[in-house]
């Protein structure tokens, strides 16, 4: 949630009301004040950052010591976001700064730049994650052939020299032989990327790749696709093509909604490869601003996908629609509606879809949900000004805990 984009929460700044009242928009369902944060408020930046912070400390107290957080973000506020991350997270727990390219037309209506992209920044719980890959695709495994005809299978190769200079490893400097001409071989200036004893083992085991007749000048090392069973080293530029764009999402959205009734949804496609990058199918996630429902959405289709198990927890403010829009219309009165209705309707869908899948699985897809909403506290109110004060409150100190209600 940027700021500028109107967007509201829960008014608790300690500032007087008359300084903002101008600024004190709608009120929940509960009666409670939300507060609208618009450019032309005096606490702009720190407003968000307020909004934002709290959110990221449950979030690292929430998460498991090997979990992930990713947080999307235009580049108003990610400078600003990267720091707040660093604090709540620590900068060791840093992952990595993925560009998302949530368009590919370029909008003529922008003054400057149009911005094609979006930052969505990934952090960690702790050191207890030491490695994340993502899974293999079609492409990536059309890379791998056999011209060597090897009994282990289809193979890719990697270079063989190292970045580094024979003066600064020296120890990785030595004469290879080729074993078709049988010619010693060094790099001029290069070393090698393995030591003396591993090359030997390379040679034991078949590995080194010199080309059909020898004709290359330095070997390449063989990497069997039987042997990466973890994935792959993901990328931090995901394109539209593999993660969906905003227009794709508006427009799969509406057909499943029979309107557009959400401004500005994220696909399904971004949030499922985030979860893949996890290698647990069983993950709890939580998306703090579900929107329409997208995250939930997609952890059903990924589970009827990959026979998952993952569970998902969306929270969103009652935030009413706005009467002039086609959600109201449509007779929606505020956005948890709308993401209920949502996650009815995909759940639906994904099992009509799959029907002959989990059919051959002998399995069910759980689409079921349940919807919570925030009570008011269960704890009295003990704060009184002095002159407030009587002598039979001190009864009410016996107990802080309504007498409807338990601890």
């Amino acid at each position: 949630y940027n700021t500028g984009q109107d967007f509201v929460y829960t008014d608790k700044f300690k500032i007087s009301k008359e300084d903002y009242e101008g600024e004190i928009g709608v009120e929940d369902e509960e009666g409670g004040k939300l507060f609208r944060n618009t450019d032309t408020n005096g606490r702009f930046h720190s407003d968000w950052l307020s909004m934002m912070y709290e959110r990221l400390i449950v979030a690292r107290d929430l998460l498991q010591d090997d979990g992930t957080i990713f947080v999307s973000i235009d580049e108003k506020e990610v400078h600003n976001l990267r720091m707040v991350m660093n604090e709540v997270f620590g900068e060791e727990n840093f992952v990595s700064e993925i560009i998302w390219e949530k368009r590919f037309t370029r909008s003529n209506n922008a003054k400057m730049f149009a911005t094609l992209t979006e930052k969505i920044l990934l952090y960690r719980k702790s050191d207890a994650l030491k490695t994340i890959r993502e899974p293999r695709n079609e492409k990536a495994d059309s890379t791998y052939s056999n011209p060597d005809n090897d009994p282990r299978g289809v193979w890719t190769s990697v270079s063989y020299v190292n970045p580094a200079t024979k003066t600064a490893r020296p120890n990785l400097s030595y004469d290879l032989v080729n074993p078709f001409t049988e010619n010693n071989v060094i790099h001029p200036k290069n070393a090698w990327k393995y030591s003396r004893e591993t090359y030997e083992n390379h040679i034991r085991e078949n590995r080194l790749y010199w080309g059909k007749s020898g004709e290359n000048a330095y070997p390449r090392l063989k990497r069997f696709l039987a042997e990466m069973e973890d994935g792959m080293v993901p990328v931090d530029f995901w394109p539209h093509k593999t993660t969906g764009t905003t227009d794709k999402a508006s427009k799969d959205l509406a057909e499943l909604m029979d309107g557009k009734i959400f401004d500005f949804p994220k696909p399904v496609e971004l949030i499922q490869r985030m979860l893949k990058l996890s290698p647990s199918k069983s993950d709890t996630v939580l998306d703090f601003f579900s929107g329409s429902g997208t995250t939930a959405h997609a952890v059903m289709a990924l589970n009827a996908k990959d026979n998952g198990t993952r569970k998902c927890i969306s929270v969103q403010l009652s935030e009413p629609c706005d009467e002039k829009s086609e959600a109201h219309r449509a007779g929606y009165k505020n956005i948890s509606e709308i993401a209920k209705e949502r996650i009815r309707r995909a759940g639906k869908k994904i099992v009509e879809e799959n029907a002959d899948k989990l059919k051959e699985r002998k399995t069910s897809l759980d689409i079921g949900f349940r919807v919570y909403k925030t009570d008011s506290t269960n704890m009295k109110d003990v704060y009184y000004h002095p002159s407030d004060i009587q002598q039979d409150l001190l009864e009410d100190l016996e107990s802080n805990i309504k007498e409807d209600r338990t601890p």
